[in-house]
């Protein structure tokens, strides 16, 4: 590409064209052209995410479309050139005498609006959760599903508009089933929020109506969510607890990342055909000793801040479903996992790897089981004193 096709006209033709811009990330070309075809609805945080050369190209949109608004919100930028150029745009503009509007007067909310639920579900091994927003429109209710991820941010959105009876009926629905939990409606919009912040940090495309969505909820993506609070003097005899968070049916699903699996169990293999002559007791000490610097070695801060975010979302779905006990203990350890407190170290992070060597102790189990013949009713009574149990009493191997 020529250095001439960097300045912001050729650049917005070739946006408008469909043209091809290699020397931009695909993810970046692709929301600046949504950006620069509906411009009056562009949002300065997007535009500030993209590259300069394309953030200018948009500003050019929006000064040949007549449009104050979007410069008017970046000649404060701190993006410094993207300011300069939005102080350029707003000049080329009231020199041909656009000035901007009076802003609209918002009409209160009714106190309808006020009342719709929002709808968080539970969060999947992999920071994978839905959000059901719902919003008063005439003749019903806007309602928007959404996938959001804690890694990539919105990755789908689907936009219907239901009766309320017909969102009550989806709602208790949900509810019987222990999909989720019922969440403020400023809570909902602010989940939304963040995920479309984390969809410009990582260059995830937005899904159609993204933007028009967090328009109609009054927000912007938030970069920097709010801390966890503060540990508290019981969290360090919570954190000994924190294994029996995997003994619920919904945290029991969580495990690491596969390729993170895949190391921890070549490692315990590894173990089980060393020539060493080892005991049983001393190759099982070796296995939750693998265990644990597994777990260590993956909790670095960034990934201690997730599962923080994670427990601490599920607390409520806890609580919800009559479990005070283990809201306490997942509020605990997000305080500390947050935080970065390491000692003790977590029993969650820990048996979040142990029970990947249970489990495939069990499968092995069961297919020597299957291969001779022999019923796979486990280990007989008197082996019990033997047992090596890790955190949570899962029995290693």
């Amino acid at each position: 590409m020529s250095p001439a096709s960097t300045e912001p006209r050729p650049l917005l033709d070739a946006l408008r064209a469909g043209t091809a811009l290699p020397a931009f990330p695909d993810a970046a070309v692709e929301q600046a052209r949504r950006l620069a075809g509906d411009v009056a609805a562009a949002s300065a945080p997007f535009v500030e995410a993209l590259p300069e050369p394309l953030a200018g190209a948009v500003l050019e949109a929006a000064v040949l479309a007549g449009h104050v608004a979007l410069p008017e919100a970046l000649s404060a930028s701190t993006v410094k050139p993207l300011a300069k150029a939005a102080k350029k745009a707003l000049y080329r503009l009231r020199s041909r005498g656009v000035t901007p509007p009076e802003p609209p007067r918002e009409p209160a909310p009714s106190p309808a609006q006020e009342a719709l639920p929002t709808l968080m579900t539970l969060v999947s091994s992999t920071g994978q959760s839905g959000l059901l927003l719902t919003r008063a429109v005439r003749g019903g209710v806007e309602l928007l599903q959404v996938i959001v991820s804690d890694e990539q941010g919105v990755l789908e959105l689907t936009r219907s508009e239901v009766s309320r009876g017909e969102l009550r009926r989806i709602l208790k629905h949900a509810q019987d089933n222990r999909f989720g939990v019922q969440v403020s409606r400023e809570e909902g919009a602010a989940l939304l929020a963040e995920a479309a912040a984390l969809n410009l940090r990582t260059r995830t495309p937005f899904p159609p109506d993204l933007e028009a969505a967090l328009r109609h909820h009054g927000v912007q993506p938030i970069h920097d969510p709010a801390p966890l609070p503060a540990p508290e003097p019981e969290d360090a005899r919570r954190v000994l607890e924190g294994d029996q968070l995997h003994a619920t049916p919904e945290i029991a699903e969580w495990m690491p990342p596969d390729a993170e699996v895949r190391r921890l169990m070549e490692q315990v293999q590894a173990l089980a055909s060393s020539p060493l002559a080892l005991s049983a007791t001393q190759r099982q000490e070796q296995a939750r000793q693998k265990v644990l610097d597994a777990a260590r070695a993956y909790f670095t801060p960034e990934v201690r801040q997730r599962y923080a975010r994670r427990l601490w979302r599920m607390a409520p779905f806890f609580e919800d479903t009559g479990r005070a006990l283990q809201a306490d203990m997942a509020r605990g350890e997000a305080r500390r996992l947050f935080h970065g407190l390491e000692e003790p170290f977590s029993r969650f992070a820990e048996t979040l790897f142990a029970k990947v060597v249970v489990l495939a102790a069990a499968g092995a189990q069961a297919q020597a089981a299957a291969a001779t013949g022999a019923p796979a009713a486990g280990a007989p009574p008197d082996a019990a004193t033997s047992e090596r149990r890790g955190p949570g009493g899962l029995i290693l191997p």
